[in-house]
């Protein structure tokens, strides 16, 4: 009987139904572990004191704790769950994602918008008793879609010829235009700006930074002529360049990183905290749960600054293994995109891994300051329970995607 049902099921419905990548998944459930043993060392004595603001721990030493833990048992059941799903349905799923992702980042202008501590800066939304950053949802929202739309396309973005009046000027330009594949990157173009346009607004310079990175990765790898990429990347550069110049608050995070020591009661407190927890770490660090810098000297311990924390408690030793970890899931996501059965898994993966490596690479530099700060929190690391939820949302889809990878392929 068990025989003959499986006979009745489609060739997709059999391949959804194949091995995910053991490797992969040991990979991240390995990392979330050390990552939620990490928020428990980093967040102790700040949970203990109750000093942020925006959260009211009410003197519970493990309160950041069991909040991660819970939402990263939320994540890696639901990443079970999305990779049992055939990861076809993501096409029509990516246009309600995009859309959704547009309407969060649109709602944080309005009172469900909330501010962090007493900034102007509003990046967060409350809804559903959750406060999250829309951000984090619009990511997937543009990888899904720019994925799930490129890779119907086969002759690099070039679609069926178009009738343009050459009598005109204006015919004449949209047929050279049309010819040189421009016009098929109008509708992507739009999208970026609108995404982009709403997130300066909050402001919110990491979260466009990374959209930006993770939708050209998916237009490059989906056929795009090197010309216009670069052409666009130089584009994006000089824009981001400009908005930081007239930014006074991105303006002043130049300034200090160049040199922290000018503002070193300040702004700069941060970036020299940062350094002096990974230097006193030396090579085999002080021991698991022994820092001295989380105990209120270094903000945003249990967050932005947690490869600090790690550093300082695991020396150099533990920040190469660490950084091993991640790299070979990095390269293993890789590996995959090259071996899915169709473009579309592929692009998808390529957009997940490469916004994976971004924020991973990107909250290093900053953390031993060779970065300007970006706020950008460590994948599985930093205390942030959506966040959380969301990346291992996304291993899910990867872990989606190797279930359909050919045997041959994947021995």
């Amino acid at each position: 009987m068990a025989r003959k049902a499986k006979r009745d099921l489609t060739i997709e419905q059999q391949l959804a139904r194949g091995p995910i990548d053991l490797p992969f998944l040991a990979l991240v459930l390995v990392l979330t572990a050390i990552g939620l043993i990490t928020v428990l060392s980093a967040s102790y004595a700040s949970a203990m004191y109750d000093l942020d603001p925006d959260v009211f721990t009410g003197g519970d030493p493990l309160y950041y704790f069991k909040r991660q833990f819970g939402f990263a048992v939320l994540g890696v059941a639901a990443m079970f769950i999305i990779s049992k799903i055939d990861y076809q349905q993501f096409r029509w799923m990516s246009v309600f994602a995009l859309a959704g992702s547009i309407m969060l980042l649109a709602l944080v202008f309005t009172p469900l918008g909330r501010t962090a501590g007493n900034t102007d800066v509003r990046r967060w939304i409350y809804l559903f008793g959750i406060r999250f950053q829309p951000s984090e949802v619009a990511k997937v929202g543009v990888i899904l879609y720019f994925s799930a739309s490129l890779s119907k396309r086969n002759d690099q973005l070039k679609g069926p010829p178009k009738k343009w009046n050459r009598r005109t000027f204006l015919g004449r330009a949209g047929d050279c235009l049309d010819r040189i594949g421009f016009m098929e990157l109008v509708p992507y173009a739009a999208i970026l700006v609108v995404v982009l346009v709403l997130l300066h607004k909050e402001p919110h310079m990491s979260g466009m930074i990374l959209i930006t990175v993770a939708a050209a990765s998916v237009l490059l790898v989906s056929g795009i002529s090197l010309g216009w990429f670069v052409a666009g990347g130089t584009l994006v550069v000089g824009a981001l360049a400009f908005l930081i110049t007239q930014t006074e608050y991105m303006t002043k995070r130049i300034t200090i990183w160049l040199d922290p020591f000018v503002d070193y009661t300040g702004d700069g407190f941060q970036p020299i905290q940062s350094m002096i927890s990974i230097g006193s770490g030396g090579l085999l660090g002080v021991g698991l749960g022994n820092s001295r810098q989380k105990y209120l000297f270094l903000p945003e311990e249990h967050n932005d600054c947690i490869f600090a924390i790690w550093c300082e408690e695991m020396g150099m030793v533990g920040a190469v293994l660490l950084m091993a970890l991640f790299s070979l899931l990095i390269i293993r996501g890789y590996w995959l995109a090259l071996h899915a059965r169709d473009r579309f898994g592929t692009l998808l993966i390529v957009g997940i891994m490469t916004l994976l490596a971004a924020q991973v690479f990107l909250n290093i530099a900053v953390a031993t300051n060779f970065m300007p700060v970006t706020g950008i929190s460590l994948p599985f690391f930093s205390y942030g329970g959506t966040a959380l939820a969301i990346q291992l949302a996304e291993m899910g889809m990867v872990l989606s995607i190797s279930r359909q990878i050919p045997a041959v392929k994947a021995e």
